[in-house]
């Protein structure tokens, strides 16, 4: 009796050993696509959720995939905290120990990250001095040009996404140090810009922006998410 239990016990680590060892691995080459999709510097962290590993592996499918991407930028735009959640993902193992992800496909994927204001601020017309969060919003602080004469002024405005990106519009304008009122349609237009954050890693696009005090904090969404449409990764010689 005594003989079997340490068989079985050695038999369960084995088990565990191996599972940890498929993981890591799996978890390795999802990185790597990524990474040589994105040129990123560092490949990122990822996990593979669900214990043990291998039996949804021999299935085939995983509840979820968590990638850490950290730091990403594009030619245009930086972005902090870049995380990218993958659900109800299908993948064979002998694909992913292979070095082979074109067949993995997420059902969906949900990107979050921080947009640092003063990012957003290299968008913004010249006038604008200073991007802030405050109680009331985010607030815009400048001098701008009203009728040809330059009024330093608070603008409060709203952040929103479109299809190009994510817009910012002024909503309410005060005058600073007591200057003089400023009718919001005088400066609404010339306030109003863009900031091109078309689409995040994987093809997720922007759905809701949620102004903080270290920046707007994005999330976007992709569905489906095929590892498919990116690029192969080039084999080692």
């Amino acid at each position: 009796m005594r003989a079997l239990l340490i068989l079985i016990i050695v038999l369960a680590i084995a088990l565990i050993v191996g599972d940890r060892l498929a993981v890591a691995q799996a978890q390795k080459e999802i990185g790597s696509r990524i990474a040589t999709e994105y040129n990123l510097a560092q490949r990122p962290s990822v996990e593979i959720g669900g214990f043990p590993f291998l039996t949804q592996a021999v299935d085939g499918t995983y509840h979820d995939i968590n990638v850490r991407v950290g730091d990403w930028s594009d030619q245009q735009i930086s972005v902090h905290n870049l995380e990218v959640h993958l659900t109800d993902v299908t993948a064979p193992l002998t694909d992913l120990l292979a070095s082979r992800t074109s067949n993995l496909v997420a059902d969906r994927g949900t990107a979050t990250a921080v947009v640092p204001y003063d990012t957003v601020q290299r968008f913004a017309p010249s006038e604008v001095e200073s991007i802030a969060y405050a109680d009331d919003g985010l607030r815009v602080t400048g001098t701008f040009s009203v009728q040809g004469i330059p009024v330093p002024a608070i603008v409060v405005v709203t952040v929103a996404p479109t299809d190009d990106g994510f817009e910012v519009t002024p909503v309410s304008v005060q005058a600073r140090a007591g200057g003089p009122t400023i009718p919001l349609a005088l400066i609404s237009q010339s306030l109003t810009f863009t900031v091109p954050l078309q689409a995040l890693p994987l093809g997720a696009r922007l759905t809701s922006i949620k102004p903080a005090a270290d920046g707007l904090h994005v999330t976007a969404i992709a569905s489906p998410v095929r590892f498919s449409d990116l690029p192969a990764i080039p084999q080692a010689k």
